[in-house]
């Protein structure tokens, strides 16, 4: 199984790379560049096969042991190790990052921004194929440094498809996208340098074994300090959070999908691999300060996307949707801070359901802008006489989709989003034995009240873009006669779509398939048993 684990790194950089040759494509620059589109999307396919092949012979009886390990040695003058495995922590964002970027090359062979000025195929899939390899190393190696280079190398291509293939504003959101992850980054490789010196490993899984042992408060907390204000940026924790509306408002839609399912879990994920086991004492006595940041994220999320949804707001539906994600990774990172095993499966779990959930709406949200010309609110409502842009009558399988993902993503039982956040807020009932147990009742309560808010934008969401008479006159940019006429969901879209559909409704049902994998790593990396 380590080949498999070396495979899945390799296939989409080796793809990047030949993206690269020239003339492999051919010499008519469009014919190149729709093979070129199908050779990311083969690429991804098969890379998203290994991973599959690779849960399929995951032992899920041991979830807490490394499996499909590779560890040799690559830089002996720093000690560091080209070391790989997989848990059941990471095995199911393994699992998404594939997925979703699969999904994203399907779409793009029919949904692929173009026009003057915009850069080939080519250089597209090249990008998605680098982007893909950084996202699937920070969740396969075990090595600080490796660790670091991973998260690092997701930034270019992210960056080149915002400001190459983005719509208004791209250039200064993609520029705010980098220099803030990129500010962040540097103080977190000055903690990896801390804790990797004083523990005299860059071994992410002697560090977990070793529990902070070796390692002075002072250090702990310092580390915690350092790393965690690199991962908060990516995660995105309030008040670090600012350059992720641009980012996502600017972004393309496989962009968005990618950004938000996968990129912002790398954030969290480092919480959980690095800082809970490697620096325990450290995350005690910073724990309740992550929690408060993570409930004013909620709050705050969920009081901007109302003001978005309110008419006459001017609201976008991607801002709106960024603005979210906020919140709702808010739940994730006030599941760690608890400190206990059901937080922070409550935090894994949230994960991926984010991830499941939200790409499916940036998809959808994508699809209602090449249908409309628009995704403004105010100008959807307008479009069509003032009560919605009625896709129920209009398109009713994608206005069935929106109204879905939106319940899903409000937190509906039996659906994805329900069961992460829930954990959640039981962690915070009971927090570890160390943390004030009244602070984290309020957090509850808090949180409790930010699933209410995001009940009322979404709702509002749904009525504003899916009700209405459709046959009202409209006069939006694609509108041609008094009724508007929309596609409903294509086959492309459909193909991109289901998976997701699927999944949320399999997690939502049956959450031991998650929970199952991540409980035992979770309790050995806190320490337990």
């Amino acid at each position: 199984m380590n080949a498999v684990l070396i495979a899945l790194l390799l296939l989409p950089l080796l793809g990047a790379a030949i993206t690269l040759v020239p003339g492999l494509f051919g010499t008519d620059q469009h014919a190149a560049g729709r093979r070129a589109l199908r050779f990311g999307a083969a690429v991804t396919g098969a890379t998203l096969l290994l991973a599959v092949a690779l849960a399929a012979g995951f032992d899920r009886g041991h979830p807490a042991r490394m499996q499909a390990t590779t560890d040799v040695s690559w830089i002996p003058a720093l000690g560091v190790r080209l070391h790989l495995g997989v848990d059941g922590i990471s095995l199911p964002l393994l699992l998404l990052t594939t997925l979703l970027t699969f999904l994203c090359a399907v779409y793009s062979l029919r949904r692929l921004p173009d026009g003057p000025g915009t850069p080939s195929p080519r250089a597209y899939t090249g990008l998605l194929l680098l982007l893909e390899t950084g996202m699937v190393g920070t969740f396969a190696v075990l090595d600080l440094l490796l660790f670091f280079l991973a998260f690092e190398v997701v930034l270019i291509p992210m960056y080149f498809l915002i400001a190459r293939w983005g719509g208004e504003n791209r250039g200064p959101a993609a520029a705010r996208f980098i220099l803030y992850t990129l500010l962040g980054s540097a103080i977190m490789l000055l903690g990896f340098l801390l804790l990797g010196l004083h523990a005299g490993t860059f071994d992410m899984t002697a560090l977990a074994q070793r529990h902070g042992r070796g390692l002075s408060h002072t250090t702990q907390i310092l580390v915690v300090l350092a790393v965690g204000l690199g991962l908060a940026v990516k995660a995105p924790m309030w008040p670090f959070h600012s350059w992720l509306p641009d980012a996502h408002t600017a972004a393309p839609t496989t962009g968005s999908v990618l950004l938000a399912g996968v990129l912002l879990k790398m954030g969290t994920y480092g919480f959980v691999r690095v800082l809970l086991p490697s620096a325990p004492d450290g995350m005690a006595t910073l724990a309740p300060y992550l929690a408060a940041f993570a409930v004013v994220g909620i709050l705050y999320g969920s009081l901007a996307c109302l003001a978005l949804v309110r008419p006459g707001a001017k609201g976008d539906l991607k801002r709106l949707i960024a603005y979210s994600s906020v919140g709702h990774m808010g739940f994730v990172l006030l599941g760690i801070a608890t400190l206990t095993p059901t937080g922070v499966n409550g935090a894994l779990f949230a994960n991926i359901a984010h991830g499941l959930v939200t790409g499916l709406l940036f998809f959808l949200v994508g699809a209602v802008k090449d249908r409309y010309g628009t995704v403004d609110l105010d100008r959807l409502t307008d479009s069509a006489g003032g009560t919605g842009a009625a896709l129920y009558g209009r398109a009713p399988r994608l206005g069935g989709l929106l109204a879905f993902a939106a319940v899903a993503s409000l937190g509906l039982p039996g659906l994805a989003g329900f069961w992460g956040e829930l954990l959640a807020m039981f962690g915070s009932f009971h927090p570890a034995a160390d943390l004030s147990r009244p602070t984290y009742l309020v957090f509850m309560a808090l949180a409790g009240l930010g699933t209410l808010l995001t009940a009322a934008y979404l709702l509002a969401v749904v009525r504003r873009v899916c009700m209405g008479d459709p046959s009202t006159p409209a006069d939006p940019p694609s509108s041609t006669g008094p009724a508007l006429q929309l596609l409903d969901v294509q086959a492309y879209e459909a193909a991109a779509w289901t998976p997701l559909v699927v999944l949320t409704l399999v997690a939502g049902l049956w959450p031991a398939v998650l929970l199952g994998l991540s409980n035992p790593a979770v309790k050995a990396l806190l320490g337990g048993s």
